[in-house]
């Protein structure tokens, strides 16, 4: 299953909640059978994997009921470099696999990026997933589909295998364990066994795991042809290379385990992962203490006594070399139907070679009687031949000396004399590399620089030729030396719109990963406000960086404090980050101290906005007028028209002279404008 890292917008499975508790996300990657996704389980709160099986899938009863067994199947296996599998379940025919969710890269991904690999690093990364697989076989379960692309590489580290005990739930289209009648999976990883009769066990996958480090050491896989049926066709009749054929240099034991994990009898191969665990482990070993040569080693890991290509094979051994004077079959005449190898139930025919049809000198020549031996003559009767001396013999003999000399001479000017082998200097600094080809009498040059993530920068990633490969005495080798890891800088984007952000992070080598939205006070609008990675940071080509965009400053609710305290709506909107204009002002209705009135007093504003206060002063005071001894009409004018309202009472006096003789509030005293003074009158 490729990873995709991607997801598309008009896919009806993106925001859609499964079983009431799995929202789908983004698209991860995508398979022959399903496709995964990255989802929220909302009663845990966790990020899973959703597997989803493809529509139609779900249709099929038996599909469906396999399926299930499978999953609680694979569910049962606990391992930490296995996948873990959390739940499975139908949703209106959508048929989902809920498994952990491993952020990262696949194998397959990181053969692209680093194949061929040093053999400590391969099998470094071969060990926990034959651990996985060890885990599975002791358990009673097969992977039947280990290839690149179920090795889950996580970015902490760890290494993961994926799919475990689900090849069996699949369709007819799919091709590789067989299951009905049909191969299905990945058919450059099948073991001979799968592609003759359908029958899969540990050792098939002892097989395939065989077969990533063949691609791991190599960057190619063992086998490529045009068409899947070829390829299945030379899984049967060829065996794997031996990995030094195309990585010169590589130890003997190394090329003896890929051939141990991937001989073509299943007899002959480790019985299991644990098995084959143990000879890895053996192997790394021996490169870890830096042995270039271990016969003992080597004779332990080669399948078979001996010779591997003496070993008992069975029907699936064919000689790599045929003896002298038969000639090899061809494949049209082999009784072997290939298209029997992608139907199980058909019954298999072991490829056999035909007799040797007659070539037409023999059918030509009737054959010779056999030749009576000529009559012995002894003593005298036998006749003394005449000496004869012929000259040609001599002339021929040296002639013969001369010509093979010079065809030797020729040939050691031409083979020998003229060639040498390029040294090796992968991994040595410019200079070493240098001082070791010219001490070798070649000249050195170096050529373009290149990004290594295992070669340390000014050491030698490769040289052409290669190590070991042939070259005249006075040729050049050319070095490629590493620049180191290939990282790019993070660039500051600061302040920039969001599509020249993107822009700018293209030019780096960089991706674009999300736009997270952030309020903020000091930069516009649609604005990039920082990077995540923060700019400057060293990355990885391809790595995604976030940006966050500025969405303005935050809004802030505006609470009303009409009626409240007026001290404490001007410090509670200050804190908000308002700026407050207070006015004071008399009120003969708002009490002294409390707000009369707020603009705005609702909504919402941003820090830094203008909020109008008017706090109340209360009523205003203004002193009684003298009024006492004035007549009565011309006491309340005065009062009137300095803002009172007027009562009139009669003093127990009061003759009907209507002369003010006292006041209430007194003359002189302060009264709030608008108030009542009483005025007593005789």
């Amino acid at each position: 299953m490729e990873r995709t890292e991607e997801g598309r917008p008009d896919d009806p499975l993106i925001g859609r909640i499964l079983d009431g508790r799995y929202r789908v996300g983004s698209r991860v990657a995508r398979g022959g059978m399903a496709t995964v996704y990255q989802a929220t389980d909302l009663r845990l709160d966790r990020t899973v994997a959703v597997k989803i099986m493809h529509a139609g899938l779900g249709d099929d009863p038996e599909f469906v009921a396999r399926f299930e067994r499978e999953a609680r199947s694979a569910a049962r296996l606990s391992h930490h470099n296995v996948v873990a599998v959390f739940d499975q379940g139908e949703d209106h025919g959508t048929v989902f696999l809920v498994m952990e969710y491993v952020p990262g890269l696949t194998l397959r991904d990181l053969i692209r990026k680093e194949a061929p690999m040093e053999p400590g690093k391969a099998l470094g990364v071969l060990e926990p997933v034959l651990s996985a697989l060890a885990a599975a076989h002791t358990a009673g379960m097969i992977h039947r589909d280990v290839k690149p692309e179920n090795v889950l590489l996580a970015d902490d580290g760890r290494i993961k295998v994926a799919d475990f005990g689900l090849a069996r739930a699949v369709n007819a289209e799919t091709q590789h364990t067989a299951t009905g009648g049909v191969l299905i999976g990945t058919v450059s990883y099948l073991s001979p066994e799968l592609v003759v009769d359908g029958k899969a066990d540990a050792r098939s996958d002892v097989y395939a795991a065989g077969v990533l480090l063949y691609e791991m050491l190599t960057g190619h896989k063992p086998h490529q042809a045009d068409s899947p049926i070829q390829v299945a066709y030379k899984h049967v009749h060829e065996d794997i290379p031996a990995p030094s054929l195309r990585v010169p240099g590589l130890p003997r034991y190394v090329d003896a385990l890929v051939a141990r994990a991937t001989v073509r009898d299943k007899d002959l191969r480790p019985s299991d992962a644990r098995v084959l665990l143990h000879q890895v482990r053996r192997v790394r070993q021996a490169l870890d203490h830096g042995v270039v040569d271990d016969p003992e080693l080597t004779e332990d890991l080669m399948p078979g006594p001996g010779n591997p290509d003496s070993a008992p094979t069975g029907e699936l051994f064919v000689p790599r070399e045929v003896p002298r004077g038969v000639a090899p079959p061809r494949p049209q005449d082999e009784v072997y139907d290939v298209e029997r190898a992608f139907d199980p139930d058909l019954e298999m025919t072991a490829p056999v070679a035909p007799p040797m049809a007659p070539t037409s000198r023999t059918a030509a020549t009737p054959p010779r009687p056999p030749v009576s031996p000529p009559p012995v003559v002894t003593g005298a009767d036998r006749p003394r031949p005449a000496p004869r001396r012929s000259r040609r013999g001599p002339v021929l003999l040296i002639s013969v000396l001369v010509l093979a000399l010079l065809v030797g001479l020729g040939g050691w000017y031409l083979g020998v004399a003229r060639y040498t082998h390029t040294p090796a200097v992968i991994n040595m600094s410019s200079a070493d590399a240098k001082a070791k080809v010219e001490k070798a009498g070649l000249s050195f040059k170096v050529g373009k620089s290149d990004y290594s993530e295992t070669v340390a920068a000014g050491s030698v990633i490769k040289t052409d030729p290669d190590a070991g490969a042939r070259i005249s005495k006075d040729g050049t080798v050319t070095a490629v030396v590493s620049l180191g890891p290939e990282r790019h800088a993070v660039p500051d984007v600061r302040g920039k719109s969001l599509d020249d952000a993107q822009a700018m992070l293209d030019q780096a080598s960089l991706g674009f990963g999300q736009k997270v939205d952030r309020y903020s006070e000091k930069v516009a609008p649609n604005l990039v406000i920082t990077t995540d990675p923060a700019p400057g940071t060293q990355l990885r080509p391809g790595t995604a960086v976030n940006v966050v965009v500025s969405r303005g400053p935050r809004p802030i609710e505006i609470p009303d404090w009409t009626g409240r305290n007026g001290e404490k709506a001007a410090s509670a909107l200050g804190d908000l980050g308002f700026t407050v204009n207070r006015t004071d002002q008399f009120s003969d209705t708002v009490a002294a101290g409390k707000v009369i009135s707020q603009s705005p007093s609702s909504g919402s504003g941003f820090r830094g906005d203008g909020i109008a206060l008017v706090v109340s002063k209360g009523p205003e005071l203004v002193p009684v007028p003298a009024v006492r001894g004035a007549k009565l009409k011309d006491a309340e004018k005065t009062l009137e028209d300095a803002g009172f309202q007027v009562q009139v009472v009669h003093n127990p006096l009061y003759v009907g002279a209507d002369y003010v003789v006292g006041s209430s509030p007194s003359e002189g005293e302060l009264a709030p404008r608008g108030s009542t003074v009483t005025l007593s009158v005789v």
